[in-house]
């Protein structure tokens, strides 16, 4: 029983709940879920992707986080290559059947598996698309760097897009490491991981180099970081704030929140600076 007293939320609950956090007929809205906190849903997570799908409408896009879900870092040596004695044991990596990460949640696999849906090819940082951008979103997706220019994290900000975080926690906001690769801070961590991709012609296997995902922010670690840049865009007016099913929810606009967060890292970097100079 959900806590509004209904046995599950239908489709068209759902619809109706979006559309009182903003989302609209033809946006493009890249989405973050929990399950859990939403409740239970008549037909479980598809509920969910129908009733995007139906609030953006045919000239709308729903993207979602996939990553990957190959997690062979442990055996990555010093300079991030994979020992020879593992290397035959690590399966390619494929747009169009690996799995999605499941730390992301149980939805970006819903959303990659949903008919009609593409993926881009940017192994951590790939997202699935469903929709009139779908294609554009996810093509030519950068290998180095996976969150940067040309991916599309940037497209969304490029186009007036919006996140929306359906009952995620707001540090998972995927849009928020676009904005690290953004902003000017010198300190940034970079790390190397080797990945195999499948190709036509067999497994090719490609040295990435990317932002240190894991690393901390403006001296901080990345998830409170990121946590507090939200709660100080909600709080500065930004975004919108109510319920999709049980769970509390956020949407904003992506170039909005985008923005902030830059100008926010940014800010904070040079106040530490300010402060190892006294």
């Amino acid at each position: 029983m959900s806590a509004s007293g209904k046995p599950f939320a239908t489709r068209a609950d759902l619809a109706s709940d979006l559309r009182s956090l903003g989302l609209r007929r033809g946006d493009s809205v890249l989405v973050h879920s929990s399950l859990t906190k939403i409740g239970p849903m008549i037909d479980g997570p598809d509920t969910l992707v129908g009733a995007l799908l139906d609030v953006v409408s045919s000239s709308g896009t729903v993207l979602a986080h996939t990553g990957w879900n190959a997690l062979y870092e442990v055996v990555l040596d010093v300079d991030g290559r994979v020992p020879r004695r593992w290397r035959k044991h690590i399966p390619p990596f494929d747009a169009r059947s690996s799995r999605a990460d499941r730390a992301h949640g149980v939805l970006p696999e819903f959303v990659r598996t949903w008919p009609g849906a593409v993926r881009s090819a940017s192994p951590r940082a790939s997202v699935a698309a469903i929709g009139a951008r779908a294609e554009w979103f996810t093509a030519d997706h950068p290998v180095n760097p996976g969150y940067g220019p040309g991916s599309p994290f940037a497209k969304l900000v490029e186009v007036g897009g919006k996140v929306a975080m359906l009952g995620a926690p707001v540090e998972t906001m995927t849009l928020l490491r676009h904005a690290e690769h953004m902003a000017d801070l010198e300190y940034k961590s970079v790390v190397h991981w080797e990945v195999p991709f499948a190709t036509p012609e067999g497994v090719v296997w490609r040295l990435i180099e990317e932002f240190d995902t894991g690393a901390e922010i403006t001296g901080r670690d990345t998830r409170s970081t990121f946590a507090t840049i939200v709660s100080d865009f909600v709080e500065s007016g930004g975004g919108r704030t109510g319920f999709a099913g049980d769970a509390v929810s956020f949407v904003a606009d992506a170039a909005e929140i985008c923005a902030f967060a830059v100008r926010w890292m940014e800010e904070d970097a040079a106040a530490d600076d300010d402060d190892d100079d006294e």
